[in-house]
């Protein structure tokens, strides 16, 4: 074999053969094989609407001063009306559901969504009537506070699409 077929064959496999073996693999990244985080515990019911599981991935504490969990929700469950003195970031990463402030419009969510509640405005999220939907939640700045419950989402207000 020549030098220049040497050289060539060993560029080919350096280039393509890391590319093939990733292409068969199973677990390549961006493959979702389940669910990110484990589900969790039941949701205190006083705080929402049907089944909700909720997983603590970051506890308060004097450091970082903000509250990260990962929330299921089966299909029909839902937050109730809440708000954050220092607002709420929610990742989607499952599912589909909806995220409504007061006074507006209800938002279809998706995974790969991102919601930016802003700080002290009234608002529930939660699953589709039909599909669960799966988010990471974030509360910043706990020093300020962490959440004001309200009253519950009726029916008639999730069901509306305004």
């Amino acid at each position: 074999m020549t030098l220049t077929a040497m050289g060539l064959c060993a560029l080919l496999s350096w280039v393509a053969l890391p590319g093939l073996a990733q292409s068969h693999n199973p677990a390549a990244p961006g493959t979702l094989q389940g669910p990110i985080f484990p589900q969790g515990e039941r949701a205190p019911a006083q705080h929402f609407t049907g089944t909700v599981w909720v997983k603590p991935l970051v506890d308060d504490d004097s450091t970082y001063r903000c509250v990260v969990g990962n929330v299921v929700f089966e299909p029909g469950a839902r937050t109730h009306w809440h708000r954050h003195p220092a607002g709420q970031i929610l990742l989607v990463t499952d599912g589909v559901g909806f995220y409504q402030e007061k006074g507006q419009p209800k938002r279809l969510l998706r995974r790969g969504d991102v919601i930016q509640a802003r700080p002290g405005i009234e608002h529930w999220h939660g699953a589709s009537s039909t599909q669960a939907m799966t988010h990471v939640a974030i509360v910043p700045n706990t020093e300020k506070g962490a959440a004001t419950w309200l009253q519950p989402v009726t029916d008639e207000q999730y069901q509306r699409t305004k």
